[in-house]
């Protein structure tokens, strides 16, 4: 099930809250949870049926595997515990994301021809599975106290971030599903919740959708591309990504402000970064949270040297580029961020002053290194990739095609095409090309000159503007709901 979706806004949030507040008006404290956990696994379910007990065995095997090292004082059986909580979570990911393109390799590095199986990647996979891993690292380390199977299974399943994120801590949520004070509604809290969830829908369906369809055209036509074309089709998804991510993490920043839950901040306006550390201490904040925490660190972190610790840099780099999907081009997108954050941290003693006198020139080399990376995350193959850097530096500048401007129009906008052109027919090339430059510049000065979502949290109040702003926000998203794509994370 999607947020953007009329039965999720209109059905399933509804229904969800309603029944959450009320059941906590009753005296039972087990109740409310378990008809949020039945909620939650709808949702899910929603999805494909078919993954069902997939989710809810990987919650069953690992809540034993916490409960044997909870009793446990013996430590081969805690550590025994450990390695197989990782073997199975890290074999459950590998089996369904990662064995067909493994097999495709090695059958292509040694001339076999075993079968290659493709399988439907369950939705959010990578996101509850790396949760868990972090929590049975944690409980190896004893940092965790005594839950009970159905607090961890909310903890696992709570519908905000089960499917794109963020990766929660145990200790982020358990104890908020527990406060008396968060079980009843708080107007306030529920406002912000819809100021949220509205510019996070508005940010997914008006602008990350939009210039999906633009992005979608030139990268599946790479090869008749100009050099006008590609560098708009990079900076096109570029945007849209943005947008699509920073909006996932709005509507689940917002949905658990209506239940009086905080989500962890996953993003922090990454564009507005002066250089790749800075970016990746922006964009996908618990991510970088988790890989730093149990990969970075034990592998020695920045304690054995330079080398090591470059080397660890890389290492976590290539890791997050492979989590976010099996394909090369992903590897490789991991490889050039590894790289680009290990030259900012180098020559960061050099440039902190620079940075502070010419902040733009910064911005500009950063944001254009960003771009090229997306190319590579984006593109089918990294020949593709390859071609659409080839073409944006051929300086082939020519027309923008129709097929482009015509992705672009949605009905609101192509209403008013039509109007004017029938008074002044000559005006419609102009209206298509300037609401085409309207909406790539305001892309741009968006994400990097507006406030950020959690920025406008920290001083919202209820007021009639901001009501004003969420109704018109809303309706306009719902409004446009019909052509809406997934989410983009939810590949990953």
């Amino acid at each position: 099930m999607l947020f953007n979706s009329h039965i999720f806004i209109f059905l399933f949030l509804p229904l969800t809250l309603a029944g959450w507040f009320l059941l906590n008006k009753t005296k039972s404290k087990v109740i409310p949870k378990v008809y949020l956990l039945g909620m939650s696994l709808w949702f899910y379910a929603y999805f494909n049926i078919r993954y069902f007990p997939l989710i809810i065995g990987s919650i069953g095997i690992n809540y034993i595997l916490y409960l044997v090292m909870q009793k446990s004082e013996k430590s081969p059986v805690r550590k025994s515990m450990l390695v197989t909580g990782l073997l199975l979570n890290i074999g459950l990911l590998f089996y369904y994301k990662y064995l067909g393109f493994f097999t495709e390799n090695i059958n292509y590095l040694f001339k076999q021809d075993f079968n290659v199986i493709n399988l439907i990647l369950p939705l959010g996979i990578s996101f509850f599975t790396f949760q868990q891993v972090s929590f049975i690292i944690d409980t190896y380390k004893r940092e965790v106290p005594n839950y009970n199977l159905l607090d961890y299974a909310l903890f696992v399943s709570f519908f905000p971030q089960l499917i794109a994120g963020p990766i929660v801590l145990h200790e982020e949520i358990i104890p908020q599903f527990a406060d008396e004070n968060n079980k009843k509604l708080n107007p306030e809290n529920f406002s912000k919740g819809i100021y949220a969830f509205a510019f996070g829908l508005a940010k997914k369906v008006l602008i990350a959708d939009t210039l999906g369809n633009f992005a979608n055209v030139g990268f599946g036509n790479i090869p008749s591309l100009n050099s006008t074309t590609a560098l708009l089709s990079m900076l096109a998804y570029t945007l849209q990504i943005y947008f699509d991510f920073s909006g996932y993490c709005d509507m689940a920043t917002g949905i658990g402000y209506m239940f009086n839950i905080v989500l962890p901040m996953n993003f922090n306006s990454p564009y507005r970064a002066l250089d790749m550390n800075d970016f990746w201490k922006r964009w996908h904040i618990t991510l970088t949270r988790f890989l730093t925490k149990n990969v970075y660190i034990p592998l020695g972190g920045n304690r054995k040297g330079k080398f090591r610790t470059i080397l660890n840099q890389f290492i976590v780099f290539i890791i997050s580029g492979i989590w976010h999907g099996a394909n090369w081009t992903f590897i490789l997108w991991g490889a050039i961020n590894g790289v680009l954050v290990i030259i900012s941290k180098l020559i960061a003693p050099k440039t902190e002053k620079l940075k502070k006198n010419v902040p733009l020139l910064f911005w500009v080399i950063t944001f254009a290194l960003i771009n090229i990376a997306w190319i590579y995350f984006r593109a089918d193959s990294i020949t593709l990739a390859n071609q659409m850097i080839a073409k944006i530096f051929s300086f082939d500048f020519g027309a923008v095609g129709n097929v482009f401007i015509e992705s672009v129009k949605s009905a609101e906008f192509a209403l008013p095409e039509k109007i004017i052109s029938k008074i002044i027919p000559s005006v419609s090339a102009i209206y298509s090309h300037g609401l085409l430059l309207a909406m790539f510049g305001f892309g741009i000065f968006a994400s990097v000159k507006m406030k950020n979502t959690n920025e406008r949290l920290e001083s919202f109040k209820p007021n009639p503007l901001n009501c004003a702003v969420s109704v018109i926000l809303f309706i306009w998203s719902v409004l446009s709901l019909s052509g809406v794509s997934t989410f983009l994370y939810f590949n990953f």
